[in-house]
């Protein structure tokens, strides 16, 4: 069941950061011309290129870790996790942790969604979870495989009549014992969403069942 007040909220709380960003950014500029934007320059650890690896922050999803869940995997350095209890769903999966981009640099978050256990076919959610989006266009699906785990990935483009734009996402899908696992990269924009990328991969390529 999908609980779209939960998601809008989600969406509305971009808005708000993004007008507390310019905010930041105006006060910045007044004070001290000096004094860096709020936009980072890219770094090894936020680089949108897919060549550079970013370093690991430790492991998250296992028993006594920041957010137990169905798989493990990497987290980028200064990367924040933080387990999420409300109930917030989108299709056939709910809101399980939050991995916060800020203190690495970037306005984005990197989320974990879980669903119950059953025989969810791996695609099948991962379709269920976009369309319980509105504004969802231009999907492009694939495979993947990662330490034994198959999955299904999508890239595509999100409208967003809140900010009055389109911007890339991403979003990866396996199945387990325990449930469906969906992990999801928005981003303020598009620009944040490519820098963010080595983190999302880093995700991917470290995923483990739990």
């Amino acid at each position: 069941m999908l609980v779209r007040a939960g998601n809008t909220g989600l969406r509305m709380a971009h808005v708000a950061l993004l007008a507390g960003v310019l905010t930041g950014c105006s006060a910045a500029a007044e004070g001290d011309d000096s004094k860096a934007s709020a936009r980072p320059s890219a770094t090894a650890e936020t680089s949108g290129r897919h060549d550079t690896a970013p370093t690991s922050g430790g492991t998250i999803g296992a028993a006594g870790s920041a957010c137990e869940l169905p798989v493990t995997f990497d987290i980028a350095k200064s990367w924040k996790a933080e387990a999420v209890e409300a109930p917030l769903s989108q299709g056939p999966v709910s809101l399980a942790c939050e991995i916060d981009a800020k203190p690495a640099g970037n306005i984005g978050f990197l989320r974990v969604w879980a669903g119950k256990s059953g025989d969810a076919d791996t695609r099948a959610v991962l379709e269920a979870f976009l369309a319980a989006e509105d504004g969802v266009t231009k999907e492009k699906y694939r495979t993947f495989t990662s330490g034994g785990v198959s999955g299904v990935e999508v890239e595509y483009l999100y409208s967003s009549e809140l900010l009055d734009e389109t911007k890339k996402e991403s979003a990866f899908a396996v199945t387990t014992a325990d449930g469906p696992v969906v992990v999801h990269l928005g981003g303020l924009d598009t620009e944040e969403h490519e820098e963010m990328l080595p983190a999302y991969e880093l995700a991917r390529r470290t995923l483990r069942t739990a």
